[in-house]
């Protein structure tokens, strides 16, 4: 834990925003709801669905945000030299790194089952790795800097199903406003976000481990996804510099310099997608919360996810 900070889906200190725990707090700090180990030495992340959120988001988190820093609070959060680029940018010798790698081993254990728009897309899912880019002001005047997500990794799993599907997002390079702006799926195992389909001996059962691993090495990123079945391992490679898709198709509608532009960080945890917000768009669900977390827990509107290994490393180049 000595690279990463926690958010948590609190405000014990009443402060407007969500709790947070620094890199040096971290290494003994537990939360008997939202962030513990179990018996089984599993790292447990937990979040309701109806509870405190980051600003500009109605989705709670129990979630790490990786910290190149480490305990060094000279550098701050949203420095270059807290976050890695791509080789393509122009300015990748002031970040701390040159692409990144992060590997996960985890098992799903719960995902909200109540939902009143049961169609919109994030019902009933949880996201459980990503790289986020860091919004820059500056660089929104030149066309990027946006706090975009190259990579989503998402969990979703309908209530009457007997397994989940896994899959991941792309999200086009662009301004809030723009209509183009959107998450391109990708599957892994069983169906994507759209499809209400029960994905059966394709898909993963709740408490079932699998393992990702995100590894960002010069521009482009390569993405392994593997169970204990070696037949089922997926690959995907995407290069992060242009607006060419994970299927080697061009994407006229993305960013043609990609993310060559941003400040880069990786986040693993349980990250809730059931927002409680009821409102027209496509990202709100209205999934039940009460704000109360012994009555969410016992009616099932929360998630949460079990990891059993989360490591952080340079890239490698992959093999041949």
């Amino acid at each position: 834990m000595r690279f990463w900070k926690l958010q948590l889906p609190v405000d014990d200190n009443k402060d407007g925003k969500v709790d947070e725990v620094d890199v040096r707090g971290l290494k003994d700090y537990s939360h008997p709801d939202f962030f513990h180990l179990n018996e089984g030495g599993f790292l447990i992340f937990s979040a309701p669905n109806k509870a405190a959120t980051t600003t500009n988001s109605t989705n709670t988190r129990s979630e790490l945000r990786q910290m190149y820093r480490s305990t060094n609070t000279k550098i701050g959060t949203h420095d270059l030299a807290n976050n890695f680029a791509l080789k393509a940018n122009r300015r990748a010798k002031d970040f701390a790194d040159i692409g990144g790698q992060l590997e996960a081993t985890l098992a799903v254990l719960h995902v909200a089952r109540n939902a009143n728009y049961p169609d919109k897309r994030p019902a009933y899912s949880v996201v459980v790795g990503q790289i986020h880019a860091g919004k820059d002001e500056g660089l929104m005047r030149r066309g990027s800097g946006f706090g975009n997500e190259p990579i989503k990794i998402f969990y979703k799993k309908w209530p009457d199903h007997e397994t989940g599907s896994v899959f991941w997002t792309y999200e086009r390079n662009l301004a809030r406003d723009n209509p183009d702006r959107t998450d391109i799926v990708y599957p892994v195992w069983g169906n994507t976000w759209e499809n209400p389909g029960d994905p059966g001996d394709d898909g993963i059962s709740l408490g079932e481990l699998f393992n990702y691993n995100i590894n960002v090495h010069g521009n482009t990123m390569y993405l392994t996804f593997r169970t204990k079945d070696a037949a089922r391992t997926v690959n995907y490679q995407i290069d992060l510099s242009d607006n060419v898709d994970a299927y080697g198709n061009v994407d006229e509608k993305d960013n043609p310099e990609g993310y060559s532009r941003d400040a880069l960080y990786f986040k693993a945890g349980a990250y809730n997608q059931c927002s409680a917000k009821d409102a027209t768009a496509s990202w709100y669900p209205a999934c039940a919360g009460t704000g109360e977390w012994a009555t969410d827990k016992a009616n099932g509107d929360y998630v949460s996810v079990a990891f059993a290994r989360l490591l952080l490393s340079r890239s490698v180049a992959p093999a041949d």
